[in-house]
Protein backbone atom coordinates (compact mmCIF):
# COMPACT_ATOMS: atom_id res chain seq x y z
CA UNK A 1 0.00 0.00 0.00
CA UNK A 2 1.38 3.81 -0.92
CA UNK A 3 1.13 6.35 1.79
CA UNK A 4 -1.91 8.96 1.29
CA UNK A 5 -2.62 12.51 2.29
CA UNK A 6 -5.20 10.15 4.06
CA UNK A 7 -3.14 8.02 6.45
CA UNK A 8 -1.11 11.65 7.47
CA UNK A 9 -4.41 13.74 8.74
CA UNK A 10 -4.99 10.29 10.44
CA UNK A 11 -1.24 10.86 11.83
CA UNK A 12 -1.52 14.30 12.62
CA UNK A 13 -4.73 14.01 14.95
CA UNK A 14 -3.43 11.16 16.68
CA UNK A 15 -0.29 12.27 17.69
CA UNK A 16 -1.89 16.25 18.73
CA UNK A 17 -1.66 15.80 22.31
CA UNK A 18 1.94 14.24 22.36
CA UNK A 19 3.81 16.81 19.60
CA UNK A 20 4.30 20.31 19.22
CA UNK A 21 2.94 22.30 16.64
CA UNK A 22 5.98 24.41 15.14
CA UNK A 23 5.81 27.48 13.78
CA UNK A 24 6.63 28.38 10.52
CA UNK A 25 9.31 31.36 10.67
CA UNK A 26 10.11 34.08 7.95
CA UNK A 27 13.66 35.15 7.95
CA UNK A 28 14.44 37.97 5.80
CA UNK A 29 17.69 38.73 7.38
CA UNK A 30 18.62 35.31 5.26
CA UNK A 31 16.79 36.52 1.95
CA UNK A 32 19.85 38.65 0.12
CA UNK A 33 22.61 34.82 0.77
CA UNK A 34 20.13 32.79 -0.17
CA UNK A 35 18.53 34.51 -3.37
CA UNK A 36 14.84 33.82 -2.27
CA UNK A 37 11.79 34.44 0.48
CA UNK A 38 13.84 32.47 2.99
CA UNK A 39 11.00 30.40 5.37
CA UNK A 40 12.34 28.04 7.84
CA UNK A 41 9.99 24.74 9.60
CA UNK A 42 12.32 24.86 12.85
CA UNK A 43 11.84 21.47 14.17
CA UNK A 44 14.40 22.09 16.37
CA UNK A 45 11.80 23.18 18.98
CA UNK A 46 10.12 20.06 18.66
CA UNK A 47 9.65 18.26 22.23
CA UNK A 48 12.98 16.13 21.80
CA UNK A 49 14.89 18.80 19.39
CA UNK A 50 14.10 17.25 15.99
CA UNK A 51 11.46 15.91 13.47
CA UNK A 52 11.50 12.45 14.91
CA UNK A 53 8.72 12.43 17.30
CA UNK A 54 6.19 12.79 14.74
CA UNK A 55 6.64 9.23 13.30
CA UNK A 56 7.64 7.27 16.32
CA UNK A 57 4.84 8.51 18.30
CA UNK A 58 2.68 7.83 15.75
CA UNK A 59 4.27 4.53 14.89
CA UNK A 60 3.83 3.42 18.95
CA UNK A 61 0.44 4.97 18.95
CA UNK A 62 -0.78 2.22 16.66
CA UNK A 63 0.86 -0.57 18.71
CA UNK A 64 -2.02 -2.94 20.04
CA UNK A 65 -1.59 -3.25 23.99
CA UNK A 66 0.06 -6.69 23.38
CA UNK A 67 2.47 -5.19 21.39
CA UNK A 68 3.76 -2.52 23.45
CA UNK A 69 3.91 -5.21 26.53
CA UNK A 70 6.46 -6.47 24.25
CA UNK A 71 9.01 -4.03 24.11
CA UNK A 72 9.93 -1.87 21.31
CA UNK A 73 13.49 -1.43 19.39
CA UNK A 74 15.00 0.26 17.01
CA UNK A 75 18.11 1.27 15.23
CA UNK A 76 19.10 4.86 14.92
CA UNK A 77 22.12 7.93 14.46
CA UNK A 78 20.68 9.46 17.61
CA UNK A 79 17.12 11.77 16.96
CA UNK A 80 15.22 8.68 16.37
CA UNK A 81 16.34 7.25 19.04
CA UNK A 82 15.86 10.24 21.26
CA UNK A 83 12.17 10.07 20.20
CA UNK A 84 11.37 6.65 20.93
CA UNK A 85 13.21 6.48 24.11
CA UNK A 86 10.66 9.83 25.26
CA UNK A 87 7.76 8.15 23.46
CA UNK A 88 8.26 4.73 25.50
CA UNK A 89 9.17 6.68 28.93
CA UNK A 90 5.67 8.13 28.75
CA UNK A 91 3.89 5.69 27.77
CA UNK A 92 5.65 3.28 30.00
CA UNK A 93 7.13 1.09 27.67
CA UNK A 94 10.31 -1.06 27.67
CA UNK A 95 12.68 0.41 24.46
CA UNK A 96 15.88 -1.05 23.60
CA UNK A 97 18.11 1.67 21.06
CA UNK A 98 20.71 0.41 18.55
CA UNK A 99 23.29 3.18 17.99
CA UNK A 100 26.58 3.67 16.17
CA UNK A 101 29.75 4.02 17.76
CA UNK A 102 30.38 7.40 17.83
CA UNK A 103 27.20 8.91 17.89
CA UNK A 104 27.00 12.22 19.32
CA UNK A 105 27.17 12.43 23.15
CA UNK A 106 24.48 15.09 23.71
CA UNK A 107 21.62 12.31 22.10
CA UNK A 108 23.20 9.38 23.96
CA UNK A 109 22.62 10.99 27.22
CA UNK A 110 19.10 12.28 26.28
CA UNK A 111 18.71 8.51 25.40
CA UNK A 112 19.89 7.35 28.57
CA UNK A 113 17.46 10.19 30.54
CA UNK A 114 14.51 8.46 29.40
CA UNK A 115 15.34 5.27 30.65
CA UNK A 116 15.85 3.26 27.24
CA UNK A 117 18.67 0.37 27.10
CA UNK A 118 21.39 1.27 24.87
CA UNK A 119 23.51 -1.26 22.12
CA UNK A 120 26.56 -0.20 20.15
CA UNK A 121 26.82 -1.53 16.79
CA UNK A 122 29.01 -0.07 13.83
CA UNK A 123 27.28 2.55 11.19
CA UNK A 124 27.02 -0.60 8.88
CA UNK A 125 25.75 -3.55 11.09
CA UNK A 126 23.00 -1.12 13.24
CA UNK A 127 20.16 -2.57 11.24
CA UNK A 128 21.11 -6.21 11.66
CA UNK A 129 22.14 -5.51 15.17
CA UNK A 130 18.38 -4.49 15.50
CA UNK A 131 16.81 -7.19 14.11
CA UNK A 132 18.71 -9.60 16.21
CA UNK A 133 17.48 -7.62 19.60
CA UNK A 134 14.17 -7.59 18.44
CA UNK A 135 14.24 -11.52 17.81
CA UNK A 136 15.79 -12.04 21.66
CA UNK A 137 13.82 -9.75 23.16
CA UNK A 138 10.73 -10.79 20.93
CA UNK A 139 9.97 -6.90 20.96
CA UNK A 140 8.55 -4.78 18.58
CA UNK A 141 10.61 -2.77 15.68
CA UNK A 142 9.95 0.61 15.19
CA UNK A 143 12.31 2.05 12.04
CA UNK A 144 13.85 4.47 11.70
CA UNK A 145 11.86 5.42 8.38
CA UNK A 146 11.37 2.28 6.64
CA UNK A 147 7.82 2.27 7.90
CA UNK A 148 4.51 3.80 6.34
CA UNK A 149 3.12 4.53 9.79
CA UNK A 150 6.92 6.61 10.15
CA UNK A 151 6.16 8.19 6.96
CA UNK A 152 2.74 9.43 7.82
CA UNK A 153 4.00 10.62 10.89
CA UNK A 154 7.03 13.17 9.83
CA UNK A 155 3.65 13.73 6.96
CA UNK A 156 2.01 15.90 9.25
CA UNK A 157 4.49 18.85 9.56
CA UNK A 158 4.10 18.97 5.71
CA UNK A 159 0.04 19.82 6.37
CA UNK A 160 1.28 22.76 9.07
CA UNK A 161 4.12 24.36 6.65
CA UNK A 162 1.25 24.71 3.64
CA UNK A 163 -1.47 25.63 6.44
CA UNK A 164 0.93 28.56 7.12
CA UNK A 165 2.01 29.06 3.37
CA UNK A 166 -0.27 27.80 0.90
CA UNK A 167 1.40 30.00 -1.70
CA UNK A 168 4.54 27.97 -0.89
CA UNK A 169 6.72 27.86 -4.26
CA UNK A 170 9.91 25.69 -2.78
CA UNK A 171 10.27 22.78 -0.09
CA UNK A 172 14.09 21.68 0.32
CA UNK A 173 14.34 18.76 3.13
CA UNK A 174 16.99 16.83 4.53
CA UNK A 175 17.43 13.33 3.46
CA UNK A 176 18.87 10.54 5.17
CA UNK A 177 16.45 7.18 4.49
CA UNK A 178 13.88 8.59 3.04
CA UNK A 179 11.16 8.77 5.46
CA UNK A 180 11.16 12.32 6.59
CA UNK A 181 10.94 13.50 2.67
CA UNK A 182 8.44 10.60 1.56
CA UNK A 183 5.95 11.65 4.04
CA UNK A 184 6.47 15.58 3.56
CA UNK A 185 6.53 15.43 -0.18
CA UNK A 186 3.11 12.96 0.07
CA UNK A 187 1.39 16.09 2.16
CA UNK A 188 2.73 18.96 -0.24
CA UNK A 189 2.20 16.93 -3.40
CA UNK A 190 -1.34 15.98 -2.67
CA UNK A 191 -2.09 19.78 -1.45
CA UNK A 192 0.22 22.18 -3.73
CA UNK A 193 1.08 19.80 -6.75
CA UNK A 194 2.67 23.09 -8.02
CA UNK A 195 5.11 23.19 -4.76
CA UNK A 196 8.56 21.83 -5.29
CA UNK A 197 9.91 19.74 -2.92
CA UNK A 198 13.73 19.21 -3.60
CA UNK A 199 15.96 16.65 -0.93
CA UNK A 200 19.11 17.90 0.42
CA UNK A 201 22.14 14.95 1.35
CA UNK A 202 25.72 14.93 2.40
CA UNK A 203 28.03 14.72 -1.29
CA UNK A 204 29.81 12.03 1.11
CA UNK A 205 26.53 9.62 1.27
CA UNK A 206 24.50 10.35 -2.19
CA UNK A 207 22.10 7.47 -1.86
CA UNK A 208 19.23 9.20 -2.82
CA UNK A 209 21.21 11.25 -5.86
CA UNK A 210 23.20 7.88 -7.26
CA UNK A 211 19.88 5.82 -6.55
CA UNK A 212 17.20 7.67 -8.32
CA UNK A 213 19.73 7.77 -11.36
CA UNK A 214 20.04 4.12 -11.28
CA UNK A 215 16.35 3.56 -11.27
CA UNK A 216 17.11 1.46 -8.52
CA UNK A 217 18.19 1.59 -4.57
CA UNK A 218 22.08 1.94 -4.15
CA UNK A 219 23.79 1.57 -1.21
CA UNK A 220 26.72 4.07 -1.12
CA UNK A 221 29.97 3.10 1.08
CA UNK A 222 29.80 4.85 4.56
CA UNK A 223 31.83 8.04 5.27
CA UNK A 224 31.83 10.41 8.32
CA UNK A 225 29.90 13.88 7.55
CA UNK A 226 29.22 16.73 9.87
CA UNK A 227 25.67 16.03 9.20
CA UNK A 228 25.46 13.50 11.44
CA UNK A 229 21.97 12.73 11.17
CA UNK A 230 22.09 11.71 7.88
CA UNK A 231 24.13 8.60 7.51
CA UNK A 232 22.03 5.94 6.16
CA UNK A 233 23.46 3.95 3.28
CA UNK A 234 20.81 2.98 0.98
CA UNK A 235 17.32 4.49 1.19
CA UNK A 236 14.81 2.49 2.70
CA UNK A 237 12.57 -0.20 0.39
CA UNK A 238 9.18 1.12 1.71
CA UNK A 239 10.77 4.96 1.31
CA UNK A 240 12.12 4.83 -2.41
CA UNK A 241 9.04 5.07 -4.60
CA UNK A 242 7.24 7.52 -2.71
CA UNK A 243 10.03 9.83 -2.54
CA UNK A 244 10.84 8.98 -6.23
CA UNK A 245 7.00 9.86 -7.31
CA UNK A 246 6.62 12.80 -5.57
CA UNK A 247 10.37 14.79 -5.28
CA UNK A 248 11.23 17.81 -7.85
CA UNK A 249 15.32 16.90 -7.48
CA UNK A 250 18.24 16.24 -5.37
CA UNK A 251 21.03 17.79 -4.10
CA UNK A 252 24.66 16.13 -2.92
CA UNK A 253 26.12 18.64 -0.88
CA UNK A 254 29.80 19.29 -0.03
CA UNK A 255 30.71 19.45 3.75
CA UNK A 256 31.96 23.17 3.69
CA UNK A 257 28.49 24.21 1.90
CA UNK A 258 26.81 22.24 5.07
CA UNK A 259 28.66 24.18 7.68
CA UNK A 260 27.89 27.27 5.33
CA UNK A 261 24.80 26.36 5.96
CA UNK A 262 24.99 25.92 9.37
CA UNK A 263 26.11 29.16 10.08
CA UNK A 264 23.91 31.29 7.82
CA UNK A 265 21.19 29.40 9.88
CA UNK A 266 22.81 30.16 13.55
CA UNK A 267 24.42 33.41 12.65
CA UNK A 268 22.36 35.28 10.55
CA UNK A 269 19.21 33.21 10.97
CA UNK A 270 19.49 33.07 14.84
CA UNK A 271 17.68 29.31 14.51
CA UNK A 272 19.90 26.57 16.62
CA UNK A 273 19.31 23.99 14.49
CA UNK A 274 22.01 21.12 13.72
CA UNK A 275 24.33 20.59 10.90
CA UNK A 276 21.87 17.89 9.08
CA UNK A 277 19.23 20.15 9.11
CA UNK A 278 20.89 23.12 7.99
CA UNK A 279 22.46 21.23 5.01
CA UNK A 280 19.01 22.57 3.50
CA UNK A 281 20.49 26.34 3.24
CA UNK A 282 23.63 24.81 2.25
CA UNK A 283 22.13 23.07 -0.85
CA UNK A 284 20.61 26.89 -2.07
CA UNK A 285 24.12 28.53 -1.24
CA UNK A 286 26.21 25.51 -3.28
CA UNK A 287 24.03 26.82 -6.36
CA UNK A 288 22.65 22.73 -5.83
CA UNK A 289 18.77 23.88 -6.31
CA UNK A 290 17.17 26.82 -8.04
CA UNK A 291 15.64 29.56 -6.73
CA UNK A 292 14.80 33.07 -7.57
CA UNK A 293 14.05 36.23 -5.74
CA UNK A 294 10.46 36.02 -5.56
CA UNK A 295 10.03 32.56 -4.21
CA UNK A 296 8.72 31.45 -1.18
CA UNK A 297 11.14 28.56 0.03
CA UNK A 298 11.02 26.68 2.91
CA UNK A 299 13.99 24.95 4.93
CA UNK A 300 13.05 22.15 6.97
CA UNK A 301 15.26 22.74 10.08
CA UNK A 302 14.81 18.58 11.19
CA UNK A 303 16.71 18.73 14.35
CA UNK A 304 18.67 21.39 17.14
CA UNK A 305 21.04 17.86 18.68
CA UNK A 306 23.96 20.42 18.99
CA UNK A 307 26.32 21.13 21.78
CA UNK A 308 27.89 24.15 22.52
CA UNK A 309 31.46 22.80 21.75
CA UNK A 310 30.37 21.65 18.43
CA UNK A 311 29.60 25.37 17.14
CA UNK A 312 33.74 25.59 17.30
CA UNK A 313 33.31 24.27 14.51
CA UNK A 314 32.18 27.34 12.81
CA UNK A 315 34.73 29.38 13.55
CA UNK A 316 36.82 29.22 10.51
CA UNK A 317 33.79 28.88 7.93
CA UNK A 318 34.22 31.43 5.14
CA UNK A 319 31.04 33.22 4.11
Amino acid sequence: MSLTISEIRQAAERIAPYILKTPLLRLPSLDKALGCEVYVKPECFQITGAFKLRGAMNKILTLTPEELARGIVTASSGNHGKAVAYAAHLLGVKATIILPHGAAQNKVDKIRHYGADIVWASLEDRFEVADRVCREKNAVMVAPFNDEQIMAGQGTAGLEILEDCPDLDALVVPVSGGGLIGGLSTAVKALSPRTKVYGAEPALLPRYSESLKAGRRVKVEAHHSVADGLVSLIPGEICFPVVAAHTDGFAAVSEDYVLKGWKRLVADGKVFGEPSGAITLGAVLEGLIPVKKTDKVCFFISGGSVSLEQLRLLDDVQL
